[in-house]
């Protein structure tokens, strides 16, 4: 069984992205850290007991990666937005095959002392342009997003929107079952719904 780990939103920077987040629903982002495989960076904040909500973007100081960037980074990001999201399995070996090819191969990856296993397209691209999500298996415990700083806020819906959605729907949905997550067929597009100290926010 699948649960939803964390939604991202990807952005031109990091200051871009925390104040994306801020307006929208009050939320001061606590800052993550760096991923030198990738040259990328972030800030994080957990939402409820185990989920958390993650901002990244292209860190200006790395050097180059010697692979195409995740979360099709490496493409501008025109603007902050709620890009992807990302579900947790516990066995990766068992779990990545019920996955298409197009999620890519499950790559390991460290930052400080944690670890991860996460599907990542050799390309960098997105799942069906974001809305399917990536697959992650952590390797450290206890679970990272139980360790975080949190911010009195719950996700309470996720809207996947996709020409494709009713395909999406038929192949997910029986894996993780969770009511908070609708599909609608149309232009690709990803809505979340917070509830964040007792007031529902939409964040995109």
């Amino acid at each position: 069984m699948l649960a939803l780990d964390h939604i991202v939103i990807a952005a031109p920077s990091l200051a871009e992205g925390t104040a994306h987040v801020r307006d929208q629903t009050g939320i001061d982002m606590p800052k993550g850290g760096e991923h030198p495989l990738m040259g990328t960076h972030n800030h994080l904040v957990r939402m409820g007991a185990d989920e958390f909500l993650e901002v990244i973007a292209v860190n200006p100081e790395a050097p180059p990666p010697q692979r195409p960037r995740w979360f099709n980074l490496d493409q501008p990001v025109q603007h902050p937005r709620l890009s992807h999201w990302v579900v947790r399995c516990t066995d990766m070996a068992a779990t990545h095959p019920l996955f298409p090819d197009t999620h890519g191969p499950a790559i390991p990856v460290t930052r400080g002392d944690l670890r991860w296993l996460l599907t990542v397209p050799e390309d960098g691209s997105l799942p069906l342009d974001g809305v399917a999500p990536s697959l992650i298996d952590w390797q450290t415990a206890p679970l990272p997003p139980t360790r975080m700083e949190g911010a009195d806020a719950a996700l309470t819906a996720l809207e996947l929107h996709h020409p494709q959605a009713k395909t999406l729907a038929h192949w997910l949905e029986p894996l993780l079952p969770d009511p908070r997550i609708s599909y609608h067929t149309g232009p690709v597009g990803i809505k979340a719904q917070l509830t964040v100290r007792g007031c529902s926010v939409t964040l995109r």
